[in-house]
């Protein structure tokens, strides 16, 4: 099940208007004409025949300029339309073209500049545009988003010379729209080894066929010698005369919540994203696997409030709708309330299913509330607990010191480092599956062990 790509913006497209006081001025060749008639300035500091051959000079600049500018067409003429070459993904180029259309009856050199949302990896640049008499050019460059969620994109600005560039117009388009920027398309084609690995072992486990082991009803037969009293199945039973059992085998379909974190400790970049970032990433990838392998995927993100929850469902529409709420996830500045997730969670979810939780660990002395609050799910739930790794403590960690300032900070980082690994501990202890890794290892390593989890019939 792949991500199909009409997730593209719409195109755009309005008529130019006339911009500032006067709506334009003189060209760059205007101010080096008239730079060069100042060189009669020396020779006539002794003749003044030559201060009147710079007035003659200036004058037919000015002329010519007149002339120019008079004989440019309209604003009005020009249809200024922009056009997305694909969806709009954080930290990906995307193409963007604006065409421009004019019905003037002389051909004219543009320079266009699109108010694209401002980013570390995108520089506003003035792009060149030849449109000919009555026809149509455009313009092509890439967007390189810096943020997911709805983006603003503005106006498009537009200076236009004739063949002498002696004047210019200034107008504008307003080409206001705004955008959604999703997570991360091109890592899900990066992870398609583990799509073949999930479908190999749904091909085994229907050859397996484990019967009694799940709570799917596949059939009924005479009751043998061990038969559980509650697989009797009684109306059955009188039918025939005879004891009969029933008989379960593995579900195919399971739920499976992708529960984020965005709390402030989420909001830490490493190498350009956030953690946030990477958790939305890595759940994107697992809910198409999952959707994939059958399972029924769900989606819960939470901070001071809920933000997003989406109930577990399959199919092509689910994993549209995932998409788009997991664009719009927001890491929020206070501490999440972890507590009110898992109540949530709870009640929407009675039966049993997979919850895989994604957060990171506050260092303080007291046990992180988030830990807490997943412990309330063990009793019903098979928990995968996901926490981020900070790199470079656990490389502090392992480092020998040279004098006492880095002695301090190696034993600090190995207590955060030790207490991270007593708490998690615990969470195993009471049945929890936990991982700690770096953020550039979060997609590979929830993938692997939502395989393992599939493979082992863990649930």
């Amino acid at each position: 099940m792949s991500i199909h790509r009409p997730l593209a913006p719409p195109d755009i497209e309005a008529l130019a208007a006339r911009r500032g006081r006067f709506g334009g001025g003189a060209a760059p060749r205007l101010f080096l004409l008239a730079g060069a008639g100042f060189a009669w300035l020396i020779p006539a500091l002794w003749n003044s025949t030559y201060f009147y051959a710079l007035v003659i000079w200036d004058a037919l600049l000015l002329f010519a300029f007149l002339v120019d500018w008079f004989r440019l067409p309209k604003a009005s003429t020009l249809i200024v339309r922009r056009l997305w070459h694909g969806s709009v993904s954080i930290r990906v180029a995307t193409d963007v073209s604006i065409c421009i259309t004019s019905s003037a009856v002389q051909s004219l050199h543009i320079d266009v500049m699109d108010e694209l949302a401002p980013s570390p990896w995108y520089i506003a640049r003035w792009l060149r545009v030849a449109l000919p008499a009555t026809g149509s050019g455009s313009a092509r460059q890439p967007f390189i988003p810096g943020e997911r969620g709805d983006i603003s994109i503005g106006r498009v600005y537009l200076r236009y010379r004739s063949a002498l560039n002696l004047a210019e117009r200034w107008a504008i388009a307003d080409l206001h729209q705004t955008v959604r920027s999703y997570p991360n398309f091109e890592h899900a084609g990066k992870h398609s080894i583990f799509l073949a690995r999930s479908r190999q072992i749904e091909l085994q486990m229907r050859l397996v066929r484990l019967r009694g082991s799940g709570s799917d009803f596949e059939s009924l037969r005479d009751y043998r010698d061990g038969d559980e009293i509650r697989n009797i199945c009684w109306t059955a039973t009188a039918r025939r005369g005879k004891a009969v059992s029933k008989t379960f085998q593995v579900e195919r379909s399971q739920a499976v919540w992708l529960v984020l974190d965005c709390g402030r400790l989420m909001r830490t970049r490493t190498e350009g994203f956030t953690k946030l970032d990477r958790a939305v990433d890595a759940a994107l990838l697992l809910s198409q696997l999952a959707l994939y392998s059958g399972d029924r995927v769900g989606l819960l993100s939470y901070g001071r409030v809920l933000n997003q929850r989406v109930l577990p469902a399959r199919g092509a529409a689910q994993l549209r709708h995932l998409v788009e709420q997991l664009a719009v996830v927001k890491a929020e500045s206070p501490e999440a309330d972890h507590i009110r997730a898992s109540a949530t969670l709870l009640s929407l979810q009675r039966q049993r299913g997979l919850i895989i939780w994604i957060t990171d660990l506050a260092e303080t002395a007291m046990t992180p509330e988030v830990v807490e609050a997943a412990g309330q799910l063990l009793s019903r739930h098979l928990v995968i607990f996901v926490v981020i790794a900070q790199s470079e403590v656990k490389h502090k960690a392992t480092l020998t010191p040279s004098g006492p300032q880095e002695m301090y900070e190696t034993v600090a980082a190995q207590e955060m480092v030790f207490r991270r690994e007593l708490l998690l501990g615990r969470l195993r202890e009471h049945g929890a599956l936990c991982l700690e890794v770096a953020p550039q290892q979060l997609s590979t390593a929830l993938l692997n062990q939502y395989l393992s989890v599939k493979e082992r019939n863990l649930i």
